[in-house]
Formats: C-alpha cells, sequence, structure tokens
C-alpha cells in the first residue's frame, strides 16, 4: 500500500508488529460465515488476515485518503467499504436479518469512550467485539467497586458486557509509537442483562450523575434526582462515595427513580 502519514487529528497509530497482529487474529478466531465489521482498518494491517478467514468483512473508515488505499489494495477481495465516521453509524443497518456481527477495531483513543457508548446502543445486533485501546481504559472498564479506576465506564460497561482483558500491547507495536502501553479485550454483550432494570435509561442517568463529581459523597451527587430516604431504601449509605457501590446497588438506585418517575406522572 502506499505511504500514508499517520494524522493526529483521527488519532492514527498503525499496527505494523506482525507478532501482535497474529495474537489479535488468533483471539478474534474469524470463522468462514461470520459477518465481521472492522472500525478504522488503517493501513489495513488486521483486514489483511482477517478478510481471507471470513465470508463478509465490512470496514468503517473516516479517513478518505485510506478508504482510497483501501479500495484499490481491496478491489477484488470483497472488502466492503464505508466512508463515514463510526460515532455516527448505524452498524445494525450492515447485518441481514437475525444475523449478529463481529466488530473490531484499533481504536483512536481520542474517541474510544464515546464509541463504546455508541456501540452498547447497538448491542441487540453484535455477538461480540475485540478492540484495542488504551490499557488505562480496559482497566477502567474492568475495575471493581471500591477501586480507584471503578467509574461511569465501569458500570455501564459492566451493565451491558462481559468484560475480558486479553493482552497488553507495547508500544513499539505501532507507527507513531503511542505514549502509552495499549490493550486487547473482548466484549460480549450479554444475553440477559445482569441486573434487573424497570427503565435501563435511568441506570444511566443515574451513573452519570453520580460520577459528574465523584468527590463528593452520594447524598449530595445524585440530590437532584433522589432523596437521603430513598438511597437508604436499597441499603446504601449515602455518606459513601460512587466508587464503592456495585452495579447491583446503582441498578437498586435507577429503579427507586423509576418508581418516583411513575408517581409524577
Amino acid at each position: 500500500m502506499a505511504n500514508h502519514t499517520p494524522r493526529k487529528r483521527f488519532g492514527q497509530n498503525f499496527l505494523h508488529d506482525d507478532t501482535v497482529i497474529e495474537r489479535i487474529v488468533q483471539a478474534i478466531n474469524p470463522q468462514p460465515g461470520q459477518h465481521l465489521v472492522e472500525i478504522g482498518p488503517g493501513q489495513g494491517a488486521l483486514t489483511q488476515p482477517l478478510i481471507k478467514q471470513v465470508d463478509t468483512l465490512d470496514a468503517v473508515e473516516l479517513d478518505r485518503d485510506l478508504v482510497s488505499l483501501l479500495a484499490e489494495k481491496y478491489a477484488d477481495q470483497g472488502l466492503q467499504l464505508h466512508s463515514m465516521d463510526a460515532l455516527k453509524a448505524d452498524f445494525c443497518e450492515l447485518a441481514t436479518a437475525g444475523e449478529k456481527l463481529r466488530i473490531i477495531g484499533n481504536l483512536p483513543y481520542n474517541i474510544s469512550t464515546p464509541l463504546l457508548f455508541h456501540l452498547f446502543e447497538q448491542k441487540a445486533c453484535i455477538a461480540d467485539m475485540h478492540f484495542m485501546l488504551q490499557k488505562e481504559v480496559v482497566q477502567r472498564m474492568a475495575a471493581d467497586p471500591g477501586s480507584k479506576t471503578f467509574g461511569r465506564l465501569s458500570v455501564m460497561a459492566q451493565y451491558h458486557c462481559q468484560i475480558t482483558p486479553l493482552f497488553t500491547v507495547k508500544p513499539g507495536a505501532f507507527f507513531p509509537p503511542p505514549k502509552v502501553d495499549s490493550m486487547i479485550v473482548r466484549l460480549r454483550p450479554h444475553q440477559q442483562p445482569p441486573v434487573n432494570m424497570d427503565e435501563p435509561e435511568l441506570l444511566a442517568k443515574i451513573v452519570g450523575q453520580a460520577f459528574s463529581q465523584r468527590r463528593k459523597t452520594l447524598r449530595n451527587s445524585i440530590k437532584s434526582l433522589l432523596d437521603v430516604e430513598a438511597i437508604r431504601q436499597c441499603d446504601i449509605d449515602p455518606g459513601i462515595r460512587p466508587e464503592q457501590l456495585s452495579l447491583s446497588q446503582f441498578a437498586c438506585l435507577a429503579n427507586r427513580l423509576s418508581k418516583i418517575d411513575d408517581s409524577d406522572r
């Protein structure tokens, strides 16, 4: 492929280490008949080995110069290219009726969290996701309650998916090398939610409010949504900080809010 200068505004760090590429492909374990979607294929480091193993490979790429290069390289190999912003893409439109997509990507650090939330909203058509992310982001997703890294991303990611950190990738595997370690993670949407929710959107509301001021106690951070008595009805001490709550405790708070909202309707 012709040389392409990595663009900082797109957060481009191109993977070039063949050993790492092989490990990623083994982790994904693509099979004939599966429908893969690659986000940000870049220069095709993962595209090349994957397209040989599956019947359908779609690729979503924002950089038009790379779209042209990829179109030329894979003109006769069945790659379906989509020149679009992944943050605005309707991935379920790529799936045929009843089909589940397998989504992969070396995600730009600058959009990784909003892109994950965008994909959580479309999990009904997703079988699993394998992403290269900043190591710190993966650690936040998989964090346990009570740890310093436990936050909004932890709660919401764990509500939507089973999270399996796989292995660390050092900066030297990329060009240009990023300043931090990366990590491959597997996300598998839950078949059944791990907690019972009356209105799932209220979980996002409670969690977002609680962690918007994470150094405040729960009674202060969510006082605009629930009073102290409502918090205590979930057997939660209103004086603790939000990072000390489990997913099930946040679910209880969201269900309390749902009942209050119902009484106001």
